[in-house]
């Protein structure tokens, strides 16, 4: 009874709203589309939620009448773009990741989004398939879209406080930091004082990643962070804390957290999603991994060659070929007959640290690809992009790791992971792991870029989801000289993802 009075009321208002005039048919069909949209939620819409105002926050999609998180594995500017586009903002700021905006809160319906940047919706991007996931909470993607000015409001969209910016902490001002709550003096909540006076508070956790956990553990001198965690697992007492620092941010070379980025400190606790029961944890070991690619590699080995998309359909399977391919598979009847340019590369990437590689995946999680046979611990080992002297992604690539091993080893190291037989995968120290050109989706989709000179960049380990002692040598970043009919990759030189 209730819902139909409130239905009438609805269709009242609306004759007020859309300036009904007694029997015009299309004013009729403009009633029924709008009551249709009022009584039935649209599949695809997205929304964004956890942020201090309609402009950002965690994603999240429509799917079968439920709503459902966006998992932030591949999730970069051209997903950001698009679903603020699909919002009415007039543009994005950011893409975010590591729960920034809190950890999800329902189901991820998306993992592995791919936008070219010119879909209408998130809807239309290619991904793994609704539910398909191996994500967890504190993976949920999210998005920072620009407010439309003041005088000219976008259509339909109310303006919103703006998310309160960050600062770092005050010359003069000291940071104190400890670990409580533990099983052993290298875990625990991070809790922090300023000034050495006043009480001990806590780190919100949103946002909070192994950059952050790094620079806390190296601070305090236990070595490196093998677990960034948000949780409340740490808590000793019954007791919440005060939340004296949110949003934090850091590049993860900093001396201490009082040179990250976060919230004005009095603002903190009106910005976590949880409140103190969502904190900033970590787990510090002496030992860590630490991948170095092979830059002489890439130069050596890069080339180019054409190859009908007959011979692809196991790489599109794994959303290795540019979006052009997927709309020539869809919408050409000799689609098999085209071909493609991919430039191609070995990509050798060996551990230098002191504690072997390991997926961040438990095993009993690993997804198994039928195509190509195999498992795919880590649902993104390697990215490649090819980047214009504006900085823009023309052409992206992207590597699973679904056989990361030990492929040579030092002289008097044995070699213990290897992936035969659902065997354990990593890489032990002083052991490469070898992804040589020949191997499905070790390569770029340029097919569609003009001749010029751009940057490669070849990145593992891309999303900082496994523990290293530094990540400043997990990329090489070459020039790319592409010509018609040649292509020349050289002055290769380490860097950061």
């Amino acid at each position: 009874m209730k819902f139909i009075v409130i239905l009438v009321i609805f269709l009242k208002c609306l004759n007020v709203v859309v300036g009904v005039v007694p029997n015009v048919g299309d004013t009729r069909h403009e009633r029924e589309e709008l009551m249709r949209k009022f009584l039935k939620k649209q599949e695809g819409a997205v929304k964004l939620i956890g942020g201090s105002g309609g402009h950002e926050g965690n994603v999240e999609i429509l799917h079968g009448g439920r709503w459902g998180a966006v998992c932030d594995d591949e999730w970069d500017e051209n997903e950001a773009k698009v679903v603020c586009q699909q919002l009415g903002y007039p543009g994005h700021v950011r893409a975010t990741h590591s729960g920034y905006f809190g950890e999800a809160r329902r189901k991820f319906w998306m993992d592995n989004v791919e936008c070219t940047g010119k879909e209408p919706e998130l809807i239309g991007c290619r991904f793994d398939g609704w539910g398909h996931s191996d994500c967890g909470a504190d993976e949920a993607a999210g998005v920072v879209c620009k407010t439309p000015p003041a005088q000219t409001p976008a259509k339909n969209l109310t303006r919103t406080p703006v998310r309160p910016p960050k600062y770092r902490i005050k010359t003069g001002q000291r940071l104190q930091m400890r670990l409580v709550g533990g099983r052993y003096h290298g875990e625990g909540r991070v809790e922090v004082q300023l000034n050495e006076v006043g009480p001990w508070g806590v780190i919100c956790g949103d946002g909070w990643s192994l950059l952050e956990a790094n620079v806390v553990c190296r601070e305090l001198g236990l070595g490196y962070a093998s677990m960034a965690l948000q949780t409340d697992f740490f808590e000793s007492d019954n007791t919440t804390k005060r939340i004296l620092l949110s949003g934090t941010e850091c590049y993860g070379n900093e001396t201490g957290l009082e040179d990250c980025q976060h919230h004005e400190v009095h603002l903190a606790g009106e910005h976590c999603s949880k409140g103190g029961r969502h904190v900033a944890g970590v787990v510090c070991v002496e030992k860590m991994a630490d991948l170095v690619i092979d830059a002489d590699e890439i130069e050596l080995t890069a080339h180019l060659e054409d190859r009908p998309l007959y011979y692809l359909q196991c790489a599109m399977e794994e959303n290795c070929l540019a979006a052009k391919a997927y709309e020539i598979q869809k919408t050409k009847q000799d689609w098999h007959l085209i071909t493609r340019r991919l430039l191609k590369f070995t990509a050798q990437v060996r551990n230098a640290g002191t504690a072997d590689f390991r997926s961040h995946i438990p095993k009993e999680q690993w997804e198994w690809h039928m195509c190509h046979m195999h498992y795919h611990s880590m649902e993104v080992f390697a990215t490649f992009d090819v980047i214009d002297g504006n900085g823009r992604k023309i052409a992206q690539g992207h590597k699973a790791s679904f056989c990361l091993e030990d492929n040579q080893c030092d002289e008097g190291i044995e070699a213990r992971y290897f992936c035969a037989n659902y065997g354990d995968q990593g890489i032990s120290v002083n052991c490469t792991d070898i992804y040589l050109w020949n191997i499905d989706c070790q390569w770029v989709d340029i097919s569609e870029i003009d001749y010029g000179t751009y940057t490669l960049k070849i990145s593992v380990n891309p999303e900082f989801k496994v523990g290293e002692m530094s990540f400043e040598n997990n990329a090489a970043s070459c020039t790319f000289l592409y010509a018609p009919g040649f292509a020349r990759v050289f002055d290769c030189k380490m860097a950061r993802p």
